[in-house]
């Protein structure tokens, strides 16, 4: 089939590169403006971008969607299927354009975690599994029908740069599979179910829902930080004396005793207690330094300052 594919991070490449080396053909990528970036704010390319310079790939990048000379372009090019793999939310005018649809890989078994950051929040949650499922795009975020899904487990310690890097070669896997099924007419969509719990989604990650609860479990809060590693980094409220900043973690331990009532220093990094046990804070970022040991970290307290605080 003649494909036009649009995504923008290291996630989408995978399955670029896949329908680039296929029996399909790519007529040409959608990816995000080149934007400033670093001290020197030079020009950065995405990761898609990146890959098409590479491999000689016509490459558009519309500041608006919705301008009306890249929707003619699109137009033009008569591809049969869109792929949008981690890409901008599409107007109805741009989705419902190739004939056989506007195909989405989403990292997770929908109906269950829908949004912007479902790898996080499967971790986060504490599932054992999950995957990624392949749907026609339709009006709602997350909701068109399902053409394929795949699922694979997540490994207790698992963090969600580590899915991230299984759920992407998964998806690459997926669409293919996706695009030869709906080229033969093996597939068709089926309507998503309702999801059986309404907790199970996955919004945006902000500063607000990436802070660590302490009043947790001690699971509940290993789960949180691994969620959330290496980025963007759950995070905390760290307090010695009058000196009051931020502090991200990155990895924790659980300790096998009872909570203790205070915040102890331990050679390996600071003990905090949770609801339920403690937990060792095993790789940290204070605000404005770079990423540490715990031990490090801890042997840079001063005790004079006063007993820490997380908050």
């Amino acid at each position: 089939m003649k494909i036009v594919f649009m995504g923008t991070p290291e996630f989408a490449v995978e399955s670029l590169e896949r329908i680039h080396h296929s029996k399909h053909s790519l007529l040409a990528v959608v990816t995000s403006p080149d934007k400033p970036a670093g001290r020197g704010m030079k020009l950065r390319q995405s990761a898609v971008k990146e890959y098409c310079v590479l491999n000689d790939i016509p490459c558009l990048q519309p500041e608006k969607l919705k301008d009306a000379e890249f929707i003619a372009n699109l137009k033009k090019l008569d591809a049969e299927a869109f792929v949008v793999i981690a890409f901008r939310m599409l107007p109805q005018e741009i989705w419902s354009m190739p004939r056989k649809g506007t195909i989405n890989i989403h990292a997770s078994l929908l109906p269950d975690y829908r949004g912007a950051a479902p790898i996080n929040h499967a971790i986060i949650q504490g599932e054992q599994v999950t995957g990624v499922s392949s749907f026609i795009i339709e009006k709602e975020i997350d909701t068109g029908d399902i053409l394929l899904q795949k699922s694979c487990k997540i490994g207790k310690n698992e963090t969600a740069g580590e899915l991230h890097d299984k759920l992407k070669i998964l998806g690459a896997d997926l669409i293919i599979e996706t695009l030869d099924g709906l080229e033969n007419g093996k597939i068709s969509g089926q309507k998503q179910a309702k999801p059986a719990n309404q907790q199970k989604i996955a919004p945006k990650l902000t500063t607000i829902n990436t802070k660590i609860n302490f009043g947790q479990s001690a699971q509940q809060v290993f789960d949180f930080c691994r969620g959330l590693s290496p980025f963007p980094g759950a995070w905390c409220g760290f307090k010695q004396g009058d000196n009051e900043s931020t502090l991200k973690i990155f990895k924790i331990k659980i300790l096998d005793n009872a909570p203790s009532t205070t915040i102890r220093l331990d050679p390996n990094g600071l003990i905090v207690p949770c609801l339920d046990a403690n937990i060792l804070l095993e790789e940290v970022q204070p605000a404005g330094k770079r990423r540490m040991s715990g031990g490090e970290f801890a042997r840079g307290i001063q005790i004079s300052r006063g007993n820490p605080e997380v908050f």
